[in-house]
Order: C-alpha cells, then structure tokens, then sequence
C-alpha cells in the first residue's frame, strides 16, 4: 500500500526490521549490563551515568537504523524530512557523548571525573530539550509530528500527567493503610510546607520536563518505532507484546537487585507484568495524544513522584510484595488497563503516529 507520498505502509509488521531493532537493542543494553556487572554491579561508582545510557539506547538503536536503514521510516536519511531531523541527529551525538563519559568513568572512578561527567551531561540533556522546543517554532507542528516529534494537545499533558499522581499518591496511601511501608509521610522537623511545596512543583513539573530527553530514549524505541510496527497485529496484541519485550529487556539490572533487592527470579516475572501494564498506560496516551514526548514526561513523571514519596521518609518494606511495583501494584495496575482497554479506540489496527 502506498500513500499520496510516495511512502510504503506495510499492513502487517516487517519483521526483519522489527528483529534488527530488538537484536541491536537488547545486544548493546545487555553488554553494558554486563560491564556493569563485571565492575561491581549496582553499586559502582557513577551508577546514573550508566542506567541514563541504558535508558537512551532503544531510541539509539531505532534512530541509527531509521536514518540510515529503514527506507520506510519518516526520519530515512534520504528522504525529505525537514528540519524536525535535526533531533536525531543531535539525539545520536549526545547518545555517543553519553557512551564516552560512561567509558571515562570506567577508566577512572574519581569523584570528581564522575561530577565533570553528570554536569556536562545535564548540560546537553537542557540544549536538546531546548532544541526540541526550538524546532516546534522553526519547523512548525506539522513537520515534526511526521517525524514523530509532535507534543499532542495540552489537555492530554494534563489529563494524564495528573491521572499518574494520583494513582502513585494511592499505591502509597494503601502501603500505608495495609502496614507495608517503612516509614510515616512526616517530613524532617527542618522541612517546611513551602519548601514542600516548592518541592513537589519541581517532582512533578520541571524535572520531568527536563528528563523528557532522557526517557525519549526508551519511549521513541517503544512507544513510537516498536509500537507502530507491533499495532499492524491489532492493537491491544501489539502492545501487549511490546509490554512483555519491555520488561524482558530489564531482567539483567533486576537480576542484579535493582527494583525488587532479595527477590531475583521473583522480580523478572514482577517487572514483566509491571512493565506490560505500564505499556497499555503508556500507549494509551499514545494513542490518544499522537505523542511519543507525552510518553516520555510521563515515563519520567513514574519515577519522579516515587522518589519523592521516598524523600518524604516512605518506604515500602518489601517492594516485591506492596502496592506500587509490587504484587498489589500491579494488581490495581491491571484494574486501570482493563478499564482503559475498554475504549473504542483499541478496536482496529495501526498508530496513529504521524507517517
């Protein structure tokens, strides 16, 4: 099938290139798992350098074989795609900076190697997301919703944005209803309520906005290239998959105690129905929005309001088995994408990201 492009539309997904981004994805994420691994695990010194370049790689490997392999794809490097364009090709160099830093800390672990790194790298991460919003005014909406790069309608910003603090702000408030937590939400005697305030404006506000470049990284990989081929199974199939996918492909950071500590095989079944839950969630918003970059405030917004809920002095007693990423969590989890799979909307195939 073919547009009034020129542009071919397959029906079904191509599978050749569907494996090239999951072989690509999974073999440059699981070797750096390995190093990671192999110099101590979790508790190596730059750790968050490290789990950020994870977390670029699936956009990594779908920007890489879009521009340069994929001839159907709206970013191909030899097709008119304007200047909306121009992310990737920054997206790949901070990618590549991102690598070279992680390598830098490896080779010498000093805290002040470590610091030079983290503040170069939020440096870029603030030019990109500048550039992001730069390109909307100079390329216009239009041209960067079809190279994916749209930001949908507000409403669904604050639809879904305020939708996920109120959930997490649930799971927390049932932790604490049913014993599973480890603390009281009472602040520090030296905390006040502005500074709370200010706090919480910064959790769910600002610096999910700021990590949108981060969480790009895993969303254009899922949401946008792995969910607009997986949808040409049907919708709800397809995302489910992407789910299951999504969750395997974090099994070598939860097998090293990340997410569910104590709990190693449990926490691989664990992380794949939280991840396959959070993939309806998240293509919902998608699907609705148009937006990969919505999925990305979103993604960062999970984490965001979780580690504020730390701060503040909660911690569930065993994540495995409480609300949130635990056994409850996703039972109530499952609850929400049973009522959101019951929109019209999943009826039918395809995304209705910008081709």
């Amino acid at each position: 099938m073919h547009t009034d492009t020129g542009m071919e539309i397959h029906l079904t997904p191509n599978w050749r290139h569907v494996g090239a981004f999951l072989g690509l994805t999974f073999s440059l994420t699981w070797l750096l798992d390995l190093a990671i691994y192999l110099h101590g695990g979790l508790r190596i010194p730059g750790i968050a350098i490290f789990t950020q370049l994870e977390t670029l790689l699936p956009a990594f490997s779908a920007t890489v074989l879009g521009l340069f392999f994929f001839t159907e794809s709206p970013i191909y490097r030899k097709r008119s795609a304007g200047r909306g364009r121009w992310f990737y090709d920054y997206f790949l160099l901070m990618t590549v900076i991102y690598a070279l830093a992680a390598l830098r800390v490896f080779l010498a672990p000093a805290q002040n190697t470590i610091t030079i790194a983290a503040v170069v790298l939020q440096i870029l991460i603030i030019l990109g997301l500048l550039l992001l919003i730069l390109l909307r005014f100079i390329a216009g909406g239009e041209a960067m919703a079809r190279v994916w790069l749209s930001w949908g309608n507000v409403r669904y910003w604050l639809f879904f944005g305020l939708g996920f603090v109120v959930y997490y702000a649930l799971q927390v408030a049932l932790n604490a209803m049913f014993d599973l937590g480890g603390a009281s939400l009472a602040l520090p005697g030296t905390h006040s309520p502005i500074l709370l305030i200010l706090t919480g404006v910064q959790t769910v506000l600002l610096t999910p906005l700021l990590a949108i470049l981060v969480f790009f990284g895993e969303e254009y990989g899922w949401r946008g290239y792995l969910q607009s081929e997986l949808v040409k199974l049907g919708r709800v199939r397809g995302i489910l998959l992407v789910g299951v996918i999504w969750g395997v492909w974090h099994w070598p950071i939860i097998l090293m105690g990340a997410n569910y500590p104590g709990h190693p095989l449990l926490g691989l079944l664990l992380m794949t129905l939280y991840s396959t839950g959070n993939a309806v969630v998240l293509g919902y918003a998608v699907l609705r929005s148009g937006s990969v970059l919505l999925a990305a405030f979103l993604h960062g917004l999970i984490d965001q309001v979780i580690n504020f809920i730390v701060a503040l002095g909660f911690r569930p007693h065993d994540p495995a088995f409480s609300f949130g990423i635990g056994v409850y969590g996703i039972a109530t989890l499952a609850i929400v994408a049973f009522l959101l799979l019951r929109d019209p909307i999943w009826r039918g195939r395809g995304s209705n990201l910008a081709r």
